[in-house]
């Protein structure tokens, strides 16, 4: 084990150094990056880790993907495509954590399938939920609120649209189709696994965003924010959420709905 996770600090380390050299990573998100990609990578097994590598990558490039016509949305959003240790542990610490505990849990109490697609559903969601978020805001039909169907500004948290819910199956799908080509799993039940538990935890994303998610709102800028200061340190003014319900902990609850979706949809059809 101690060479394994030896070997995954080296690789994540490379990886880790990579995106940081390309603006996607900020000197706490490398940090938090790096641990996780280490467990991920040493404890779960390289399969655990391509996917944690195929989530980064693809969230990154998106991210990047069209840049200057995202603009505006994006200042509605708490965080930049910088990541930071927040950010990275909420999308990548809760497969960390499962990684870990699942080296050392006997697969006779849990089984190393179960471990699998209870992963393989976080990553799906994290994945969905960030190509949803990086594509969405580029469709032409402006978004809709997922309680109300009312029509909301891009970048509305909570504001769903028919590319955005579609990139977020295919996100969601193509961590399942992964999964299910590098293991011995049957790579139907893995894709369907991907595809439904991350288009559910996506969902599940924006029902939170809007309803119980913590939102400002900016007097300088005339609109709704995740932001609780501006740039300038100017704070804003709560307008609805419960305090502690941050947009890092929408996306870690929310990866745990799809986790436990693909466990479910693998148990009842494997």
């Amino acid at each position: 084990m101690i060479t394994q996770l030896a070997i995954a600090f080296i690789l994540s380390a490379i990886v880790v150094a990579l995106a940081f050299w390309r603006g996607s990573l900020s000197e706490s998100g490398a940090v938090g990056a790096l641990l996780i990609g280490t467990l991920t990578f040493g404890l779960g097994g390289w399969q655990w880790g391509v996917l944690l590598v195929l989530f980064f990558v693809t969230s990154s490039l998106l991210s990047h993907f069209k840049e200057a016509e995202k603009k505006a949305a994006a200042e509605k959003f708490d965080k930049g495509h910088r990541r930071d240790g927040g950010q990275v542990i909420a999308n990548g610490g809760l497969g960390a954590c499962i990684a870990t505990v699942s080296a050392f849990v006997p697969g006779a109490i849990v089984p190393a399938a179960a471990w699998f697609f209870l992963f393989l559903g976080v990553m799906a969601t994290v994945t969905a939920d960030t190509w949803a978020t990086e594509l969405g805001t580029l469709s032409k039909r402006p978004p809709r609120l997922i309680t109300t169907g009312r029509t909301v500004e891009v970048g509305t948290s909570g504001g769903i649209s028919p590319l955005g819910t579609a990139v977020s199956l295919l996100g969601g799908l193509l961590i399942g189709l992964t999964g299910g080509l590098i293991t011995e799993y049957n790579i139907i039940v893995a894709a369907a696994a991907g595809a439904l538990g991350g288009l559910l935890g996506s969902l599940i994303d924006s029902l939170l965003g809007a309803t119980v998610q913590r939102i400002y709102y900016s007097d300088t800028r005339h609109k709704e924010t995740e932001k609780q200061y501006e740039n300038d340190g100017t704070p804003n003014r709560v307008l609805r959420g419960w305090a502690w319900m941050s947009n890092d902990m929408v996306n870690l609850l929310s990866s745990v709905v799809g986790g436990i979706t693909a466990v479910v949809l693998s148990a009842l059809f494997s």
